[in-house]
């Protein structure tokens, strides 16, 4: 697949603002500062269509992005910052599950996790609360760059056994640095999207 054209579409914290394109949708989700704003310019080949801060908890709203017209890639607020209030925790939990309990046009989930360290207890949370709504997941394990390959094999072994992967879900290694996965990333979009046609 080639990324011809991409922009941030819609910015939604409710469901009445969703786009009405009815096109398949694919949502971005990860903790805090794991990366997933470099894997949206990787991906779609834009230095900065996603804003990557250096703090924290900076997305607090589902941010569409239109890609080549024809689907969606939408980056939703980190999971896991101590410093976002439980209030506002709470209310990116409501507008998360809102979007899982409604959407038909969701066609899987790409959760992003850091290939470095073991799976956090909120990744699990994400994983499993995924799995209750019965929705297929691409893990996505970043940083790839940063992981020696005499290691590679224990950390991926240590992430398949934390999350207990279900059937129909996998992993792809990655790396915003590198360009590693990318090619695969893209492949798994486009079959998905001719699965839907």
């Amino acid at each position: 697949m080639k990324i011809a054209n991409a922009e941030l579409e819609v910015i939604a914290t409710r469901r009445s603002q969703y786009p009405d394109a009815n096109q398949p949708e694919f949502l971005l989700v990860g903790r805090s500062n794991v990366g997933k704003s470099s894997f949206i310019n990787t991906i779609l080949e834009r230095k900065n269509i996603a804003y990557t801060s250096s703090k924290p908890g900076k997305t607090q709203t589902l941010n569409f992005y239109h890609v080549n017209q024809e689907f969606y890639l939408i980056d939703v607020p980190g999971y896991g910052y101590a410093e976002v209030s439980k209030t506002i925790r709470e209310k990116f939990g409501k507008m998360i599950e809102e979007y899982l309990k409604t959407r038909k046009q969701l066609k899987r989930v790409f959760m992003i996790i850091d290939f470095r360290h073991k799976p956090s207890e909120d990744d699990l949370l994400m994983y499993n609360f995924l799995k209750y709504f019965n929705i297929k997941v691409t893990i996505v394990a970043t940083k790839a760059d940063k992981v020696g390959s005499s290691k590679r094999e224990k950390h991926k072994k240590q992430i398949m056994d934390e999350l207990d992967l279900v059937v129909g879900d996998d992993l792809v290694i990655f790396s915003s640095v590198t360009k590693e996965g990318k090619e695969e990333i893209l492949k798994k979009l486009e079959d998905l999207i001719v699965d839907t046609l």
